[in-house]
Formats: structure tokens, sequence, C-alpha cells
């Protein structure tokens, strides 16, 4: 009984018509979440994959045994100790296209910041602990680096620079936490970013995004010397296909020789969702895709066989939902916390302002001073999926005291959210709050929990919230609105808690939970 219960809440979860299909095949995207930029590698017999944060702290590493199928297993950091970050001010700053490489014993995650420089930090084990961020070069406006250690020991580094472009190759010591020259421009491109090294068969090859974020195709560069000059060739483009923008990725091998190709796809409010693509060596270029339209350009699939199905293997998704138990230990930088490895906080934490042992299973938040949701410190989030679903959480107001506003959320380029507060149940648009309910009122010293949801169509871009006070019958809190993703990220649910005076007042969620609707059948056509 317990195995098949156990089965059913598999199958409950993956109510999907992407990723692992359950057949031996998938269908894009594989993650259908705002894992922008990714880079993958393999150690052994897994896979793993880091993603551009930007302001959202942390960077999730994820695992997987099939590139299909992954769940976030670390965080590389915990905080970003620089101006700006403690006051909400880095929107569209941090972690921009990082990438994750293996040497010599070590994972490797390098990226940069708009403002603050060149990172890098190293792990003997991807699930942590990871080495605290280390300053390669403190510089503005460098992106996308990525490193390579060539045979004789010798490493560098290439990256991009704001504007995507050029292509420029630094000298690196061989720890990887020093560039020894000024560098080498190598290539300058139509949009050319997104750096990322192979060697193979004696060639240097630099596989890059071209183009832009929402029309951009995938360009293979190469040469005999690391200094070019580099011949090159466009190996992934839309063609004929629906898929916008195919591009800025890794290429990965398979323990059997085989080759695949892991992009983004920029979709309006998710953000960009992760692709992946069989690939194959010819005449020492990759090919990438299928070549529908017959112009010698590979182009994106839709569905496909696995790389490698295991018959026991389950469909799989990264967690989304949380009962705030704190059963478990997951590192983050150099710490271990009960906190899901979904979540991310907007901006730097305050480690005092936030508890999972205050009430046994409870989230407790704290409120410090903001005058608006945008500002607000104690603001954690996760991704949202690109699939209509809905998000509930329970909050006890106990403790809300005057001033004190605190909920759930929905965030991008917008920033709304329904809550409670000492006048009852509000919500808030872009730093606008409204009371929509003056008879759900905290109470100083009696308990009230109250629950609230939010729908989410990232598809039709339809988002409602609700309240109730049983859990059972939802009130909706005002009308259904559109969302707007931005500072380079897709649209996101989370909690917050602030106050617009002083800190003061507490709020505690007793979990959230993010549960996918039922998609409609889709026809699957896989191509073998």
């Amino acid at each position: 009984m317990i195995l098949l219960l156990c089965a059913a809440l598999c199958r409950a979860q993956q109510q999907t018509t992407w990723g692992d299909m359950g057949d031996g095949t998938y269908r894009n995207p594989v993650l259908n979440a705002d894992y922008s930029d990714p880079d993958v590698i393999r150690v052994g017999d897994k896979y793993y994959m880091v993603a551009s944060d930007f302001h959202f702290i942390g960077m999730q590493v994820l695992e997987s045994e099939d590139l299909v199928n992954w769940r976030i297993i670390s965080q590389i950091y915990d905080r970003f100790d620089m101006p700006g970050w403690d006051a909400n001010k880095r929107y569209a700053g941090g972690s921009w296209a990082p990438s994750i490489r293996y040497h010599d014993g070590l994972f490797y995650v390098f990226f940069c910041t708009p403002h603050e420089g060149l990172f890098m930090s190293t792990a003997t084990d991807a699930r942590g602990p990871w080495a605290p961020l280390h300053c390669v070069k403190e510089v503005e406006k460098w992106e996308d680096p990525c490193p390579i250690w060539d045979e004789d020991g010798q490493a560098y580094l290439g990256h991009s620079v704001h504007g995507a472009g050029p292509i420029i190759v630094h000298r690196m010591s061989a720890d990887g936490k020093t560039l020894l020259d000024e560098g080498t421009t190598v290539y300058t491109g139509p949009v050319a970013e997104g750096t990322k090294w192979l060697k193979r068969d004696g060639y240097y090859y630099l596989s890059i995004p071209e183009g832009g974020v929402r029309t951009g195709w995938q360009t293979m560069l190469r040469s005999r010397d690391i200094y070019g000059p580099y011949e090159r060739r466009i190996v992934l483009e839309q063609g004929s296909t629906a898929i916008n923008g195919p591009h800025q990725g890794a290429l990965v091998d398979t323990p059997n020789g085989d080759w695949w190709f892991i992009h983004f796809q920029s979709v309006p409010s998710t953000g960009r969702v992760t692709h992946l693509q069989p690939a194959r060596w010819r005449d020492g270029w990759i090919e990438i895709g299928e070549d529908y339209d017959g112009n010698g350009i590979g182009e994106p699939v839709t569905a496909y066989s696995k790389p490698a199905p295991k018959s026991d293997m389950r469909p799989e998704i990264p967690a989304m939902s949380d009962e705030f138990a704190g059963n478990s230990l997951f590192w983050r930088g150099r710490k271990q916390t009960a906190l899901g490895l979904q979540w991310q906080w907007c901006h730097n934490p305050v480690d005092s302002a936030w508890s999972l042992t205050e009430r046994e299973g409870w989230l407790t938040l704290h409120a410090m001073e903001a005058d608006s949701l945008r500002f607000c410190r104690n603001m954690l989030t996760q991704k949202s999926i690109g699939q209509p679903g809905e998000v509930t959480t329970a909050v006890d107001c106990t403790n809300i005291s005057t001033d004190t506003y605190a909920g759930l959320l929905l965030i991008g380029k917008e920033f709304r959210a329904v809550g409670v507060c000492r006048d009852g149940i509000f919500t808030e648009a872009n730093g606008k709050r409204q009371i929509v309910d003056r008879n759900v009122k905290s109470s100083k010293g009696k308990p009230r929990v109250v629950y609230l949801r939010a729908t989410i169509d990232n598809q039709r871009n339809i988002n409602r919230f609700y309240y109730s006070t049983d859990g059972k019958r939802f009130v909706p809190a005002g009308a259904s609105f559109t969302m707007r993703d931005g500072y380079w990220k897709g649209v996101r649910p989370g909690l917050f808690c602030y106050n617009t005076k002083e800190n003061g007042g507490t709020a505690r969620f007793d979990y959230f939970h993010y549960d996918l609707k039922q998609p409609a059948a889709t026809q699957r056509t896989t191509k073998k």
C-alpha cells in the first residue's frame, strides 16, 4: 500500500506534457522553468547543471542521471557581501551565465556580475560544501566566463563583455584564482556571448550564442590555436520550428559516446526554459537537432528518445512544495540549512529574521522596515512552472503588528501580492496597497490562520489571488491580472513579511503547496 501511494504521489507531481513522458521518450522543454543560460557537465555517470540566478541568492546546482529528470542538490553561495545587496538595489545584477567544469578532482563554477567582477568557487562534491566566493578580478561589465585546462596544465578563461562581444581569452593560473594577462580578443560577432570551451581532436571549440536572447542562434567556432583564427559555423537555429532563439547552453557527452546539447528558449512570463537536443559530430563539426528545412543547419526537436533511458527511473521534476518540516539539511555555500533548495532570497537574507525552529513545522518571517514589496528584505521566492498551477499557503497572523504586511507574492518586472495586515486582507500592485476585506483581521493574543492562494497561468498570462478563513472556500482578492517577466528573470511565486514603519511584527507560514493543474492531452510525436 505504501509503495502504491508513493507511486501515485510521483505521478501526481509529474502531470506534465513536457519532460519525461514515462515511455522512454521526452518532450521539450525538459525543464519548464526559468533555468536561464544553462551549463552542464558529466562526471562519471551523472550530469550537473548550473544556471543564471541574477539577483536571487544562491545559484542552484542540479543533478541528473539522464539529462531529462533533474533535482536540486545544493546552492553555491548564500550572500553577496558587496554594496547594494543589503538594500534590494541590484535587480538584474548578480550571477550572469555561469559555467561549471570538473578538473583534477574539483568542481569549478565561474560567473560574472555586471557591477562587482569575476567570481569562482570550488567543491570536491557538487552537493557541497562550496568554497567561499573568490573574486578573480574586480571589474565591471564582463560576462559569461568559462575556463579550460589544456593537456599541459595551462589554464585559460574565455569571456564576453557587456553588450555581448567581443570574445576575449586570458591565460589563467591552474587553480583558477588569478588571470595572468590582459586578454586577447579572438572573435567579434553579432551579439556574441555565452562562451563555452571544448577541446576535441586537436581543435579548440568555442560554442557561443549569437543574435540575441529571443531571436538568436547557436554558433560553433574552431581553431587549432586557442588564440585563433577561428572558423565559424551556425549549428542550431529556429528555422521552420516554433522554438525561438534556440541557443546559449552546453554540449555534453554520455558514457556511451552520444552527444547532446542543452539550451534555453525565452518564453514570456515563465522566463528561459530548458530544452534538450540530440547532437552528433561529422567532419570535425557538431550537428544539433534535426535539419527539417534542409538548409544544412539543425533545428530544435519537439520530442525524442531519452538519452540511455533506465527502466527503473521514475519521472522527476525539481522540488516545488514545502511543508517547512526541516527534516533534511542542505548546503548553501558553506552553510547547512533545512530550508528547501528550491527557495532563494531576493538579495541578501537577514538570517536572524527567519527561522524554521521558532515554531516547529512553520516558517517564521520577522518583519523588517520597507516601504513596499520591492524593497522587502524578507522575500523568499522560487521559480514558477510554465504550466497552469496554483500555490497555496496558510499564514498565522497572530503576531502581525500595526504597519506589518505579510503573505503570498508574484514578482517579475512587477511586484504583486495578497496578504494580511492589521486592517484585514490586502493586495499590493507595484507598491500600491488596497484593503479588500476588513472583516478578516489579525487579533493580538488570539490565533487566526488565513489561507492565501494564487493561480498562475504563464501560458495565457492570467493570474489571480484568493483568500480563505477555513482553507476550503476561497474568495477572489481582486480581479485577474497579467504579469511581466523582467530583470532577466521569469515570474516567481513566494512569501514575504515587511513593516512600513520599523522592524517589528511576525508572520508564520505552515506550508507552501505548488500544485500543477492537469494538462490537456497532447499527441506525442516522438522522433527516434
